[in-house]
């Protein structure tokens, strides 16, 4: 059953989220985040992107209008994980929150990205995070990435900003 391998050149197109409130979940991802919404359906659903894109998340209350956030110890979506181009461009959005005394959940360094954690106002968990160089991934003897958790110096980060 292993005779198949998924294409190199697929990705994850879009995240399609449960809200409970559109226009709070939209404050968050367009006013903070800064996605520029697409199309909207009405006050039920909202499609939202960065660059021109049809749409990278999708925002409904289909079924969960004024619903309480998603149980932390059920199954569910973990977070929706957010690619910046550059580590400026990750230290901009730090600011940007930061300036915004907007919580984060935590920040890490995982040797292949740096990343920024924090949820969105239905406790959906958000990451934001930019890919090193694909030379600079640390490697294992055996050849296999090493991916680990360390801590972020957020201090460096900012100082990207004044490069």
């Amino acid at each position: 059953m292993n005779d198949y391998t998924i294409p190199a050149n697929t990705h994850i197109g879009h995240v399609h989220l449960k809200v409970a409130n559109l226009e709070r979940a939209l404050a968050f991802y367009t006013d903070l985040l800064g996605f520029e919404i697409t199309t909207m359906y009405g006050d039920q659903a909202a499609f939202i992107s960065a660059g021109g894109y049809h749409h990278h998340i999708g925002l409904n209350t289909w079924h969960s209008k004024d619903a309480p956030p998603a149980s932390p110890r059920g199954v569910g979506l973990y977070h929706t994980a957010i690619v910046y181009p550059t580590r400026k461009d990750l230290a901009q959005i730090f600011d940007r929150l930061r300036k915004a005394n907007y919580p984060l959940t935590g920040a890490s360094d995982h040797g292949v990205s740096e990343a920024i954690y924090l949820d969105d106002p239905d406790g959906n968990g958000v990451e934001l995070y930019w890919d090193r160089p694909k030379e600079l991934w640390p490697q294992k003897e055996d050849g296999s990435l090493e991916m680990y958790t360390r801590p972020i110096d957020l201090t460096s980060l900012l100082n990207e900003l004044t490069v």
